[in-house]
């Protein structure tokens, strides 16, 4: 049968059939929308654990790769939990399924201190396709090379190769 024929889905996925390799899709949540969203489970701030807790929290790399994993520094910017857009303020839930304690690979650094890594791996760790890491490590890439400093050394090269 042509899986676009099949009843219930978008090119065929019958309802309740998961998603590519049984992903959930991330969510995001718009910055308008957070003073709607109760984020706090009905427990009081206390202001005193609050700055207890910053001064925990790592600063460098150095105070962060002993600590416990998976890294429970959710709002650490490294951390793969969530996102947040510094242009909109909106949170995104790359894992909205998976509670922070329960994934395997919580911390972009320690995935970077084990060394290459395919598109496939990082797709997996990063909820995304391997298509989709392949266009943002070519964007990157083209980013890179346009850089003040690459133009620079590019042209500083071929200077060195001429003399």
């Amino acid at each position: 049968m042509d899986p676009r024929n099949r009843p219930g889905g978008h090119f065929g996925r019958a309802p309740g059939e998961e998603r590519h390799q049984g992903k959930r899709k991330s969510r995001t949540i718009a910055a308008r929308r957070l003073k709607n969203v109760d984020l706090s489970d009905g427990i009081e701030i206390d202001e005193e654990l609050e700055r207890e807790l910053q001064e925990m929290r790592p600063k460098r790399r150095s105070d962060c790769q002993g600590g416990p994993r998976p890294c429970p520094w959710v709002s650490c910017k490294y951390h793969l939990y969530l996102d947040i857009n510094p242009r909109t303020g909106s949170i995104k839930l790359n894992f909205p399924d998976v509670k922070p304690w329960e994934m395997t690979d919580s911390c972009v650094l320690d995935i970077a201190d084990r060394g290459p890594v395919t598109l496939e791996d990082v797709g997996r760790i990063m909820n995304l396709t391997r298509e989709r890491i392949r266009q943002l490590e070519a964007s990157a890439s083209e980013r890179i090379r346009s850089t003040r400093l690459a133009v620079e050394y590019r042209t500083y090269s071929l200077e060195k190769r001429d003399s």
